[in-house]
């Protein structure tokens, strides 16, 4: 079995790596703009639904899921990591230059320890024969 990427699936993996980071920062500005939330001002919360960043956040999210559900169907998750890696890096360069958050160079560091670590990880086939689903969906197929 040939694994091949359409431009549909282009379009999955990019959601996939841009949803969640983007999704994070809108949910990180809102929350800023909500303050503090403990026990004593759990109304806090209810108001949070009605913040257009946190709203945003939560369907940027959303999608997220969607998206990486939907390639976890065709891809393994080796060949996804690196792109949720890259989304660290997004969400890095949106954080310092959006939230405007210090980066020290030990967060850059963390950064770029994740993504070679998941390019190790993601150095093998894009996608794993299994012999046992394929006989199941030929069997179906009949």
């Amino acid at each position: 079995m040939k694994h091949t990427l359409t431009p549909q699936r282009y379009l999955i993996l990019l959601a996939v790596t841009l949803s969640a980071p983007l999704g994070d920062a809108l949910l990180t500005r809102g929350m800023r703009q909500i303050g503090t939330v403990d026990l004593h001002h759990l109304g806090l919360l209810w108001q949070a639904l009605f913040n257009p960043y946190i709203d945003a956040g939560i369907l940027l999210l959303i999608g997220f899921f969607a998206s990486y559900m939907t390639a976890l169907s065709w891809a393994d998750l080796t060949f996804l990591m690196p792109a949720t890696a890259f989304g660290y890096v997004v969400l890095a360069l949106v954080s310092r230059f959006w939230l405007h958050e210090p980066l020290s160079g030990y967060r850059w560091a963390g950064i770029l320890l994740i993504v070679c670590a998941v390019g190790f990880v993601a150095n093998g086939p894009s996608l794993t024969e299994h012999p046992e689903l394929n006989r199941m969906d030929s069997g179906a197929a009949r």
